[in-house]
């Protein structure tokens, strides 16, 4: 089958401008990232999808080519959950799927609070939401954001990088991957990612009030899916991944298993790509 031709598209929303891309044919997949991932972030993933799913990735608003009104207005999780659920209805008239992952799992769950009926089915893999988690285990999870947070202020990326992947369970020398990935080098838009996802996203999570049970009653109200989601090699003492060992606790489920670890959907996008046409079917 034929597949639409890549289009990359602005859009105006309160306090910013967003930058996204559509290519594809077939029901809309929205992919939102972790991290300081932007729409560049899946160049490698979007090939194995846009033959079943008009693929939308964008750059959440502070990121990249996603400017704001106000650099120095804070960001909250509900300002990403608005961008969503306009971003998708200008390009779909239909309940639309999504893929999160870690931050962009978070989101997911608030667009399907805020926004019920928005999504027909999300995937929410391992997401960065402390509120998921018992009390002890939630302020053990703000306090490794806090410490990242500190550790930037302190030094700068050197200092967080390591204090990041010790978060996530990563070891950066040992990492497999699927062969001939596009390098993704650490630019000064990429550095200032960083900065604006460690400096004002981190605390839009750690202060954040959604209940955990808030998505998952509006989901049944909407006939919403909600698919908890792990990586297969993620410690399972990393925060994010029980983080949706607990979603996937209160929905009465087993989280699907996606290759690799915390950041699978780069490091293995053949292989994630499968799994994300198998459970969204």
């Amino acid at each position: 089958m034929a597949t639409a031709a890549a289009t990359t598209r602005t859009l105006d929303v309160p306090g910013a401008t967003l930058h996204y891309r559509v290519e594809g044919s077939g029901p809309v997949l929205l992919l939102s990232q972790s991290g300081e991932g932007d729409a560049d972030r899946t160049v490698d993933l979007v090939p194995h999808l846009t033959d079943r799913f008009t693929v939308v990735t964008y750059d959440r608003r502070g990121l990249s080519r996603s400017t704001l009104d106000s650099p120095t207005r804070p960001v909250t999780m509900a300002d990403h959950a608005d961008d969503v659920a306009r971003l998708l209805a200008e390009v779909t008239d239909e309940p639309a799927l999504m893929a999160g992952f870690s931050m962009g799992a978070a989101i997911g769950l608030q667009v399907v609070a805020r926004h019920p009926g928005v999504l027909g089915a999300l995937v929410a893999h391992e997401p960065v939401m402390p509120n998921l988690l018992p009390d002890a285990d939630r302020d053990d999870h703000i306090a490794e954001l806090t410490a990242i947070r500190t550790a930037y202020a302190d030094g700068g990326l050197a200092a967080a990088f390591p204090a990041i992947a010790r978060h996530l369970g990563i070891d950066p020398a040992h990492e497999d991957t699927e062969a001939d990935l596009t390098p993704q080098p650490m630019t000064p838009r990429r550095q200032a990612n960083f900065g604006h996802f460690i400096g004002t996203e981190f605390p839009a999570v750690t202060s954040d009030t959604l209940h955990p049970d808030e998505p998952l009653r509006a989901a049944a109200l909407a006939g919403t899916r909600i698919i908890p989601a792990t990586g297969r090699t993620t410690p399972p003492q990393v925060h994010t991944y029980r983080c949706a060992l607990a979603l996937a606790a209160r929905m009465d489920t087993r989280p699907v298993e996606f290759p690799g670890g915390h950041n699978g959907n780069t490091a293995f996008p053949r292989a994630t790509a499968r799994v994300l046409k198998d459970v969204l079917g």
